[in-house]
């Protein structure tokens, strides 16, 4: 392990809620939860003014709204979320060659690599200077942990939230561990901490109490092993730049069971498509094509194929995820659908695909023949569908705003801009001519080209947090 805190975690703080609250001025400081708002539908992140009713990630959105009743529920606006998280990422990017996403709104960095730190004053202010700038450029806040090693760099950065920097100083490592709790840990989910608390044992010291024979006949050679060197403060782990993708898939879950074959069907030629544009996005192909079958009583089915060489085309993609259905019985309906795409290599070779019957090569997705209007199911009005909560519109007259509801053949709209006083509320009919959708707006307006500098949001980023020096993990 290193001799100064030189490895940087930087974790955006409740970055989806966050984002929505600086882009809607009526949301600022109130409960905000986006997700799924289907019945089926969970959490992907709540504010912390909804935490402090017990809400929080991968919760079942129906359990939210029971403590959360007067909280804004919004869908998520993922290519929003993208485009803030490219800025973030440059500018980590800025600091070091060694840059290791895990998330959209969560990365390592090795500042020793890239010279921006060497010992611990100097990774403080690299600290400090990251975060002023995030929020400068993005207007958002993030939390900054720094350690010798990644797995006390991200214990510092959960400790510094929200909006705040731990540096934890060698040396201290193991006094600052042993009275945390074992589920600190990475790899301690809720089924190895019950199983360590059976055994007497709940915080980091008593892991190391409990010595490794002890671990490893609780939890197997691997796992003991590598926890209780972990509770020693011992992460050899590299900072990796370059996180191989194994594979590339997409899911839905739905509000009520889909019993009707043909609907499946065609559910599975949409998932394949929305598959291959992602593929084809990251410049990938792959040869394994899954499908994944979720059925009305919780039982998961997953069915493969392997073909004889990498393909990105969609044709070919929907021709083996519909072999896979007919492998699999759907009778008493399917809650969960999901295909991806695995083995993945950066070419294709289209010419060794005939997969159809008759041995006839498949084209490219335009020529895919089209599904029979007589077969399709009935759509509902299709504008109605397009008002998702929190996301933006624009009408003729008053301007940019965003989706506060729908229903009933109405769309409740609240106006405003991330840059103006919280704004008015109007209701129209879903199919208004002069209402219709739109990107969203940047958070920061950018200055005139000559002025230098990023512009700055309100206040700048946030002062430092109390607690935060040298060994400090409170605050």
């Amino acid at each position: 392990m290193r001799n100064a805190p030189t490895i940087l975690h930087l974790d955006m703080d409740a970055f989806f809620a966050q984002a929505e609250q600086a882009s809607k001025p009526s949301l600022r400081g109130k409960a905000v939860v986006v997700g799924g708002l289907g019945p089926r539908g969970v959490v992907a992140t709540a504010s912390y003014e909804a935490r402090v009713f017990g809400v929080h990630s991968a919760m079942p959105m129906a359990q939210a709204r029971r403590l959360a009743p007067n909280a804004a529920y919004l869908t998520p606006r993922f290519t929003f979320y993208r485009a803030i998280s490219d800025q973030v990422m440059a500018l980590l990017r800025a600091l070091s060659p060694l840059v290791e996403p895990l998330s959209l709104d969560e990365a390592f960095v090795d500042l020793e690599a890239g010279g921006a730190a060497w010992d611990s004053d100097s990774a403080r202010l690299t600290g400090v200077r990251l975060r002023t700038d995030i929020r400068a450029v993005t207007g958002l806040t993030g939390s900054v942990g720094l350690a010798a090693s990644k797995m006390l760099a991200k214990i510092a950065s959960e400790q510094a939230k929200p909006n705040g920097l731990v540096l934890i100083e060698p040396g201290t490592e193991r006094a600052l561990l042993g009275p945390l709790s074992v589920r600190t840990l990475p790899g301690v989910g809720p089924a190895t901490g019950d199983h360590l608390r059976r055994a007497g044992i709940t915080t980091i010291d008593e892991i190391v109490e409990a010595g490794e024979d002890e671990l490893v006949r609780l939890l197997g050679k691997a796992h003991g092993h590598g926890l209780y060197a972990m509770a020693l403060a011992r992460d050899e782990r590299p900072v990796v730049a370059e996180r191989e993708t194994k594979s590339v898939s997409v899911e839905d879950t739905y509000d009520v069971d889909i019993h009707d074959r043909l609907r499946v069907g065609l559910e599975v030629q949409r998932l394949a498509d929305r598959c291959v544009r992602r593929l084809r996005g990251a410049g990938l192909s792959g040869r394994t094509i899954v499908l994944k079958v979720r059925r009305y009583d919780f039982s998961t089915l997953t069915r493969s194929e392997t073909l004889r060489g990498p393909t990105d085309d969609p044709a070919v993609v929907r021709e083996a995820a519909a072999r896979l259905l007919d492998s699999v019985d759907t009778t008493g309906g399917v809650r969960l659908l999901g295909v991806g795409v695995s083995g993945l290599a950066d070419y294709t070779q289209e010419d060794l695909f005939a997969q159809a019957a008759g041995e006839q090569t498949l084209g490219s997705e335009e020529e895919a023949p089209a599904v029979p209007e007589e077969t399709r199911p009935a759509a509902s009005a299709p504008a109605e569908h397009s008002w998702r909560p929190g996301h933006d519109v624009r009408h003729a007259s008053l301007g940019h705003g965003w989706v506060q509801g729908s229903g009933l053949g109405r769309v409740t709209v609240r106006f405003e801009t991330p840059d103006s006083e919280p704004g008015r509320v109007r209701t129209f009919r879903v199919d208004d001519p002069d209402l219709e959708p739109a990107d969203p707006l940047p958070l920061v307006p950018l200055r005139p080209s000559g002025e230098g500098g990023a512009a700055r949001a309100d206040g700048g980023a946030g002062p430092e947090q109390t607690g935060v020096g040298s060994g400090a993990v409170g605050g």
